[in-house]
């Protein structure tokens, strides 16, 4: 689940326009990734309605995973870009100081609010038990719960790391390392790959460390992109991308989707379990924690690339947008709950429903975030 919205981002020295607008896409994204869950893809949500058309869940199961490829890993590469410079801008104990408060407290609103809130219209209307707002508090037992915030909580927990390491050692990452060739970038998401299988084999994909929401099966990749971003700023990365990179890895990109298909045709011709493809000792898994390794590291330089080329100008509406990315992340279960509790009855097939609601949750996420930055108090959080 996933962003590195605009709030999560400090101050950046200087605007870099194609950033922001790759910070709508992948905002976008997390909205999408969850109502295809929602209808069908696998993975867990508040509400589910999934379809059993397999016509439909293999480009839904095959976008869900092309997403958990590489957007939330994106999304630590991001914010820790900027962290440095906020640091040396700030001191420590400034720099401490608004990261709690600019992180911690959406993660207390989250949990002691907003969560219950999401359960509570899950249990009423989806389940049908037809019981007032505080009889259902009263026996709700769940209160640290940071739902699609485990982000905030794990990027939280990665910067108060980095913060010790800059007391301890003085300085930030190491300076004179060139921007990596797309070899080196291949060679070190296959080496992640083969990271990600061996904590596989122990936390498998979908085991959530709760309270925090975190999969260990993923971190590895979360980890590795969260230290990149930090050396990416210090050695000046993206400016010196290349395009010719870029066309590269779109070249790579559009050979491992195709590829995709072939972990069915496995399955089918070893009649093995899907299980096999997430954890454990297994072939499968490895071949797939690499696919999705390379793939990610993948798609996240073509859209660097592409993005420093094609994007890096002023827009006023992605502009706009980019100022919501953050409040978006936070309130999008609600609109997303909202309007599929809303379709539950309707009697046609929850593919087609997705068809619907997904448009309408982005809409709706964005216009809900464009009036809550407006509270007076919350624009200074998020």
């Amino acid at each position: 689940m996933p962003t590195s919205p605009s709030a999560l981002i400090p101050e950046q020295a200087k605007k870099i326009y194609y950033i922001d607008h790759l910070k709508v896409v992948l905002t976008v994204l997390v909205i999408l990734h969850h109502s295809f869950i929602t209808f069908g893809a696998p993975g867990g949500w508040y509400y589910t309605q999934k379809t059993t058309q397999m016509g439909a869940l293999i480009p839904m199961t095959m976008f869900v995973a092309v997403n958990q490829a590489f957007f939330m890993g994106f999304f630590f590469f991001l914010s820790a870009y900027f962290i440095g410079p906020s640091f040396n801008k700030k001191g420590a104990a400034k720099f401490v100081s608004d990261r709690l408060l600019r992180l911690g407290l959406p993660l207390v609103f989250y949990s002691f609010i907003l969560s219950p809130l999401l359960s509570y219209l899950v249990y009423y209307f989806a389940d049908g038990n037809h019981i007032t707002s505080l009889q259902y508090l009263g026996g709700f037992h769940h209160w640290i719960d940071f739902g699609v915030l485990w982000f905030v909580a794990a990027l939280l927990l990665f910067t108060l790391t980095y913060v010790l390491w800059r007391l301890v050692i003085k300085n930030g990452p190491s300076k004179n390392m060139p921007a990596p060739s797309t070899g080196k970038i291949i060679f070190t998401a296959v080496v992640v790959g083969a990271v990600s299988f061996l904590v596989r084999t122990v936390f498998p994909t979908g085991w959530v460390l709760n309270p925090l929401g975190f999969q260990p099966a993923h971190f590895s990749q979360y980890i590795a992109l969260f230290i990149f971003g930090l050396i990416a700023y210090r050695n000046n990365w993206l400016n010196t991308l290349s395009f010719k990179a870029g066309k590269r890895m779109l070249a790579l990109v559009i050979v491992l989707i195709l590829f995709f298909p072939v972990f069915y045709a496995i399955k089918l011709k070893l009649d093995m379990p899907l299980e096999w493809f997430s954890g454990g000792w297994h072939w499968q898994s490895l071949l797939y924690a690499v696919w999705e390794q390379v793939l990610g590291f993948s798609i996240i330089t073509m859209l660097l690339s592409y993005g420093k080329a094609l994007w890096n100008r002023s827009s006023v509406i992605l502009d706009k947008l980019s100022r919501y990315t953050f409040a978006v992340y936070i309130f999008h279960p609600l609109v997303l709950i909202s309007l599929s509790l809303a379709v539950r009855g309707w009697a046609i097939d929850p593919a087609a429903k997705l068809l619907v609601v997904g448009p309408l949750a982005v809409v709706g996420s964005f216009l809900l975030a464009s009036v809550i930055v407006l509270v007076p108090g919350v624009k200074k959080i998020i």
